[in-house]
């Protein structure tokens, strides 16, 4: 009987060692995954960050409306200036042929 149960615990031993083999193996891989998994985890949490950024610097009707009203006052200042400019180039033409016919009458010759 002695012999019998002494074959039973080498049976069983080597067994068990096969056995402690496969969930070494499967130990590994599960290694493999957390780490995969602690990379996704990183990945997210930069993710969130962004978004958060996104969200903290995101434009809203608010600003929006802001810009477009700049843009009109810009826009109104411009269409000013280009008038004035218009009018002064007048102002100057006829500045120009006042002094032409001014020369003209007392002889003198205007060089430009």
């Amino acid at each position: 009987m002695d012999k019998d149960f002494g074959e039973l615990i080498e049976y069983l031993d080597e067994k068990f060692t096969n056995i402690d083999g496969k969930f070494a193996h499967v130990d590994e891989k599960f290694a493999h995954v957390d780490e995969k998994f602690a990379n996704i985890n990183e990945k997210l949490i930069s993710i969130d960050g962004q978004l958060d950024d996104l969200r903290i610097n995101k434009a809203d009707k608010k600003d929006i409306d802001n810009l477009l009203n700049a843009v009109d006052v810009y826009a109104q200042k411009a269409d000013t200036y280009f008038q004035e400019m218009v009018m002064l180039s007048h102002k100057v033409d006829r500045h120009e042929k006042w002094l032409q016919q001014v020369a003209d009458k007392i002889g003198i010759k205007l060089e430009y």
